[in-house]
């Protein structure tokens, strides 16, 4: 059975395909990121846009695909990291970060979280 929410706690969107963006060099979320969802036309290599997002002071966004919208495929989510280091006065080494995946059940939630620094990143599949 779900947890209840906490008291207060406002109850986090519920999607298909979600993602967080987490700045490893301050340990703070990061917050104003602008990033594209992207699926893979078959057959390739033609890429469709479909959702554009900026996270929030907590690193998050919508969801990028609601719930049932998700299909089958590969994707690609770009999350412009040059644009963020500039607006906090750094230089990045890697001037956007594009994370490839495959979505096998649709039925399934999927969570893809970034973590960013000006000279690495790291992702996973979450939960």
């Amino acid at each position: 059975p779900p947890l209840p929410q906490a008291a207060g706690m406002p109850e986090t969107p519920r999607g298909s395909l979600t993602t967080h963006v987490l700045n490893t060099a301050t340990g703070l979320p990061a917050a104003g990121l602008a990033l594209r969802l992207a699926q893979l036309q078959e057959p390739g290599p033609q890429w469709t846009e479909l959702a554009q997002r900026w996270t929030d002071e907590d690193g998050r966004c919508l969801p990028l695909l609601p719930p049932g919208q998700a299909e089958a495929g590969t994707y690609k989510l770009r999350f412009e990291t040059a644009a963020y280091w500039q607006g906090l006065g750094h230089t990045s080494f890697y001037p956007f970060v594009e994370v490839v995946f495959t979505i096998t059940d649709p039925a399934q939630k999927l969570h893809v979280p970034l973590l960013i620094s000006p000279y690495s990143y790291t992702t996973y599949r979450g939960s």
